[in-house]
């Protein structure tokens, strides 16, 4: 099943790259909502960078592993996640439009490994254009975020 919305940021792409990057701030952001998370390794995010995770989702505890597979600065980077029966692919583009414009594409592959996943991804099928919607609205709202902290910078 797949997702995927593309956005236009009036901000350069370097600006935009370091806030769709910001690893450690996804990390605070997952904490603040009561996940629990770990990072196996040190210093800057670089390909193969791991992530642990344990967070609630329908009544049930879930863990989730995110290895950062793919990162080109500042054009790409693809995330691939392991959780229960699921794997996804998450890859994130950018493209400049001009010096102070930039398109953001992402796209969510998620694939299922087991029945019990299979079953959660027939279900997720009924409800797509609602979970289509929700995803395009947050990563709308997220682009409008960087655009307003771009907006800020460049002000101050």
């Amino acid at each position: 099943m797949k997702f995927s919305t593309r956005e236009d940021i009036d901000a350069p792409i370097d600006h935009v790259f370091a806030k769709v990057s910001d690893f450690a701030g996804f990390e605070r952001r997952a904490l603040r909502q009561g996940a629990q998370i770990k990072r196996l390794d040190d210093g800057p995010a670089q390909i193969g960078s791991i992530w642990e995770a344990a967070l609630k989702f329908r009544g049930r505890e879930r863990r989730i592993q995110a290895t950062l597979s793919a990162l080109q600065p500042p054009e790409t980077y693809r995330v691939h996640t392991l959780s229960d029966g699921l794997t996804a692919e998450t890859q994130l583009e950018l493209i400049a439009l001009s010096p102070t414009r930039t398109r953001v594409i992402l796209m969510i592959d998620l694939r299922a490994r087991t029945l019990t996943a299979r079953l959660l991804l027939q279900s997720m099928k009924l409800a797509k254009g609602k979970l289509t919607k929700r995803f395009k609205a947050r990563v709308l709202e997220f682009a409008e975020d960087i655009e307003d902290a771009y907006r800020k910078g460049a002000q101050g």
